[in-house]
């Protein structure tokens, strides 16, 4: 979102307010939300930043305490038909196949260079972390991601035809914006890889890499030709979804959120932690239900399963984000 002056003068008192221990909602301009329909949804949002950063309130939250988590996939950004970061390894073992020949033979990697749907659809867990481990490790961390930043300068989507990058949720960006100028520290919790999201999850989120948890592979430092490196080893080391979540955050983090935003039951434990604890805590699920305008899938669903999850969501008093009937629009470039 471009700042003008006079956004820039309400940046300088907000930082003054929070430096005083105080922040208000009101001193957002306008609709913070525009590109969100006036349902409960957008009504419950509000209702719960306003009560956390109300001075006096015995909801107030210290601005230092005021964590929210995101996930990412299905989340922020599309994640259908295939989880953004797959379709990179895929298309990165097609890269790579010049130099292994015997790939042509030898599976997983043969039904991804034929193309085979059928057999892609067969993978199990075994075969989609032989593909990431080859794809993503066997180089610098620099290196990775450069090669990652060039990938989405340059892949598209195969229905939208548009980067990836532009495929993410105008009213989460909206979000997100929303809670920072409210004091909330925003953090990516994600089950995809931390370094495939780094180098870009700032200028499309604002979401500096220092915020970003998510899955990772072993990295080795090593002097090379007298420079410092971290070499990316094709062994798994923390798996950022599910139960793993809480972990993650409780690791980089510190605190426990007071705002979690999931779309999956991959989220369900990251919603669990945050909103079973004392105090005023927030919860919500998006729920993918526009096949017009994105895609609808939920218990079914093979990629972004929503099944356990949602049933929590009634039982928690979690709030369902309805793409469909909540959202103006779905995408930036709808706005434009």
């Amino acid at each position: 979102m471009k700042r003008i002056f006079f956004n820039t003068i309400v940046g300088a008192i907000m930082g003054l307010a929070l430096g005083l221990g105080w922040s208000s909602p009101t001193l957002a301009q306008g609709d913070p939300l525009p590109s969100w329909n006036a349902t409960a949804t957008k009504q419950a949002i509000v209702e719960f930043v306003g009560r956390v950063t109300k001075p006096g309130s015995p909801d107030f939250v210290a601005p230092a305490e005021r964590i929210a988590t995101f996930d990412n996939d299905g989340t922020l950004w599309v994640e259908q038909p295939m989880y953004v970061q797959m379709a990179f390894a895929l298309d990165r073992v097609k890269a790579m196949a010049p130099l292994h020949p015997e790939w042509a033979h030898t599976e997983p990697y043969q039904a991804v260079l034929e193309g085979d749907i059928k057999a892609l659809a067969r993978f199990d867990e075994h075969d989609l972390v032989q593909l990431i481990m080859v794809t993503h490790a066997g180089m610098t961390t620099g290196e990775f991601s450069k090669i990652v930043t060039d990938w989405l300068a340059t892949a598209r989507h195969p229905r939208f035809k548009r980067p990836y990058t532009e495929l993410v949720y105008q009213p989460m960006l909206e979000l997100l914006s929303y809670l920072r100028a409210n004091g909330f520290k925003t953090f990516i919790v994600s089950g995809g890889g931390v370094e495939f999201m780094r180098p870009w999850t700032e200028k499309v989120y604002g979401v500096p890499p220092e915020q970003v948890i998510g899955s990772s592979i072993k990295t080795k430092f090593q002097m090379r030709d007298g420079s410092p490196t971290l070499f990316r080893l094709p062994e798994v080391n923390f798996i950022d979804d599910k139960a793993g979540k809480p972990i993650g955050i409780n690791e980089a983090i510190g605190r426990r959120p007071i705002a979690a935003f999931g779309n999956s039951d991959g989220d369900l434990e990251m919603l669990q932690w945050t909103t079973i604890s004392a105090g005023v805590r927030f919860a919500a699920i998006v729920h993918h239900t526009d096949a017009e305008r994105e895609y609808a899938y939920d218990r079914q669903s093979r990629i972004g399963r929503l099944d356990v999850a949602l049933g929590a969501a009634a039982e928690n008093g979690w709030t369902v984000i309805d793409m469909k009937k909540d959202w103006k629009v779905i995408f930036p470039f709808e706005t434009r």
